[in-house]
């Protein structure tokens, strides 16, 4: 099945990849991707109150599943435009993305 494909300006075919997961373990909830987002995605949650025991852990041997305060969440993928800025922007590499299929 194929992807939803766009073209620039400059007439390039582009493959907008879409807002799939966030690694809230791994999330610091430093507010740079609900900054840079042009849509309505991510929200700022309390750590607290979402349920982290199968989180992964960082990379870098850092803890951040039992750190308190504020953790990204997704607020509504739907409105996701594919653009990626998230992504670019998260020093702890939170966000997966995946291209969205046709709808027939």
């Amino acid at each position: 099945m194929s992807s939803i494909t766009g073209i620039t300006r400059g007439g390039t075919s582009w493959t907008p990849a879409f807002v799939v997961d966030i690694n809230q373990g791994r999330c610091i909830g430093c507010g740079r991707c609900y900054k840079v987002c042009p849509r309505d995605v991510f929200e700022l949650v309390d750590r607290d109150d979402l349920d982290l025991e199968d989180a992964d852990s960082d990379d870098d041997g850092d803890d951040f599943e039992e750190a308190p305060g504020m953790v990204m969440n997704l607020k509504d993928m739907l409105d996701c435009i594919g653009c990626e800025a998230c992504s670019r922007v998260c020093t702890k590499k939170c966000l997966t993305h995946a291209p969205q299929a046709v709808a027939a």
